[in-house]
């Protein structure tokens, strides 16, 4: 891959709390990816179209809220929609070890929970986006 990693991190629904979700921002970008931030209190749909206009890599959701088995799935399935399912997309936050095979199910490619070391999650990023582009 010549470019950087594009990354979309996104906030679904009406969490409120960020700070996780800024630091996993700054930590992609001092790991050279691009990252686009794109908010508080984003609807799927909203997620999913800025996705698509930015041609981001991999969208990753972040969700404190207790929602995520509702919203996450909501997001897969948009960008199946779409024609975009190429879009990888993680998930992180408060959520729970029993929801994560449901999360995974509904392809989300991987939960990132509270302690995970942000360098382990920008390792997964990398190998995933490698795995899909056969490099």
């Amino acid at each position: 891959m010549d470019r950087p990693i594009r990354v979309l991190v996104a906030k679904p629904g009406l969490d409120g709390h960020d700070r996780g979700a800024l630091i996993i921002a700054q930590s992609l970008r001092d790991e050279g990816m691009e990252v686009i931030y794109s908010g508080l209190r984003q609807s799927p749909a909203q997620i999913v179209a800025t996705a698509i206009q930015e041609d981001v890599d991999v969208i990753g959701l972040s969700c404190l809220s207790g929602a995520h088995n509702e919203l996450f799935p909501q997001v897969t399935r948009l960008l199946k929609e779409q024609g975009a399912k190429d879009i990888i997309v993680v998930g992180g936050g408060v959520i729970p070890q029993s929801d994560i095979p449901f999360l995974k199910e509904r392809g989300i490619q991987e939960i990132f929970t509270p302690g995970t070391p942000t360098k382990e999650t920008a390792e997964f990023i990398r190998r995933v986006v490698r795995e899909k582009e056969g490099i």
